[in-house]
């Protein structure tokens, strides 16, 4: 756990100033066809200080966490600052100030786990994929784990120290189609918390394997899409990924600055009137979300960000200088990856809110369609047109799920598509298993429930 050296050097604040030490500790384990080709532990931490001063930041960073190396990053950070407030003179005001406080651990770091544990559960589960799916052609069994641990002290607004730990395992499995194509699925299992709290028997994954095996098989017999634009239902997984990519880009606000096609549209109709998309802080649904966000990198009070309501586009994601252009406060979304990044803002669980349909009934509505499954890449810009690969999905023909079709794309433009929507799902999911990659690496989740709208599908 870290100490906290960084309170007793507050005193020599002289600006607005945020002090950050640093740790991320990051783990894999990766066997592929039953032989381990990785094997890596590795930590990364440091502590940095940013100060603003006119209209600019000053940036620095070391990789020792020290009373020395600390003062002399304020120093650097501190010089940097008025190096760039001599040279640009922007003559801005001060930032908005913050809620003042200091927010403890809400996860207590444990004990560090032998990577040993790590690696038999590795092969464990492995050798279940083995026993229980045949006419594999390939497969691959990964667990991921990364641990980010952040002391904060701040010369307005809440000093915090926060541990956020995600432990992930990813199975994927290939096989080859009658003609000899490969065709395949990866399934990610875990999410927020220590390894040890979420893999301990690899049967309990069995569900998840024989599904993903069972989807596999299908996809070996599937058949070409249709293309055009079709009325489909996109599985909550697919869901997240619009509501993250196509549209939570583009509301955030150094985005729209620089030319977003939110930009102009706050208060306009953006989407159906039951689409609402929200950016959660550390709770929803009346639980933690799956990576809590209590302050962020500004010593911000992390809050819901609502983004869209009710169809209308209500507002941005901000941090503190975004917030002043906008004449609004921010919420908690400026975050950095390691200790030598600077803040920048970031998504944290961002979802589209559930609605009142049942699955079965979205299916039944439609007579001839796609259910779409699961994506494996996409992009988007901030134009909010997007391009995402389907890697499974299925027909629906007067009202009944179909064959499994091969791997296609979708795309259009998220503000369009959305506003097709006329059917939500009661329940989400969220997906916690990837990272965001805008400038540098974040860790993000995403959900959603079930949405029937209409896509424009690729075929052949």
């Amino acid at each position: 756990m870290l100490q906290n050296l960084l309170t007793a050097h507050k005193g020599a604040f002289k600006d607005y100033t945020e002090l950050r030490a640093q740790v991320n500790s990051t783990r894999r384990v990766a066997i592929v066809a039953g032989n381990m080709t990785g094997n890596n532990q590795a930590s990364e931490g440091g502590v940095s200080a940013r100060v603003y001063k006119g209209g600019t930041f000053g940036f620095a960073s070391g990789a020792e966490y020290s009373n020395d190396a600390v003062k002399n990053v304020l120093q650097a950070a501190t010089d940097n600052a008025l190096f760039m407030d001599k040279r640009i003179n922007k003559g801005k005001p001060p930032l908005p100030s913050a809620t003042p406080g200091n927010v403890g651990l809400k996860t207590i770091p444990g004990d560090v786990i032998n990577q040993s544990v790590i690696i038999d559960f590795v092969k464990a589960l492995d050798d279940l994929v083995v026993k229980k799916c045949k006419n594999l052609s390939s497969r691959t069994v990964s667990a991921q784990c990364l641990d980010i641990e952040k002391l904060m002290a701040v010369s307005d607004g809440a000093d915090s120290h926060f541990f956020q730990p995600r432990s992930m395992v990813y199975v994927i499995m290939a096989a080859d189609t009658s003609d000899g194509v490969p065709v395949e699925l990866y399934q990610p299992l875990g999410g927020f918390g220590r390894f040890d709290e979420w893999f301990t028997d690899p049967a309990e994954f069995l569900p998840q394997i024989n599904s993903l095996y069972e989807s596999l098989m299908k996809k070996r017999e599937g058949v070409y899409t249709n293309a055009g634009l079709k009325k489909c239902i996109l599985h909550p997984n697919l869901a997240g990924m619009l509501a993250h990519e196509a549209v939570g880009h583009t509301v955030e606000a150094d985005i729209v600055l620089g030319g977003s096609v939110a930009a102009h549209n706050v208060g306009k109709q953006v989407a159906s009137e039951m689409v609402t998309m929200v950016d959660f802080a550390h709770s929803a649904f009346g639980k933690t979300v799956p990576l809590p966000v209590y302050v962020d990198d500004e010593g911000v009070m992390a809050e819901d960000a609502m983004l869209i309501e009710n169809g209308i586009l209500k507002g941005f994601m901000h941090n503190r200088e975004t917030a002043r252009h906008f004449n609004t406060k921010p919420q908690g979304n400026a975050r950095a990856f390691t200790f030598s990044d600077e803040p920048l803002i970031r998504m944290r669980n961002t979802v589209i809110m559930p609605g009142t349909s049942k699955l079965d009934d979205m299916i039944n509505s439609i007579d001839d369609g796609y259910y779409l499954v699961r994506t494996g890449n996409g992009q988007a810009d901030t134009t909010g047109e997007f391009m995402f690969s389907v890697d499974e999905g299925y027909e629906i023909k007067n009202g009944k799920i179909g064959k499994a079709i091969k791997e296609t794309t979708i795309s259009g433009v998220a503000f369009e598509m959305l506003k097709t929507v006329d059917m939500l799902s009661d329940d989400m999911i969220w997906d916690v298993s990837g990272f965001c990659g805008k400038k540098q690496a974040m860790t993000a989740s995403m959900g959603g429930p079930a949405i029937r709208c209409d896509m424009n599908i690729g075929g052949r």
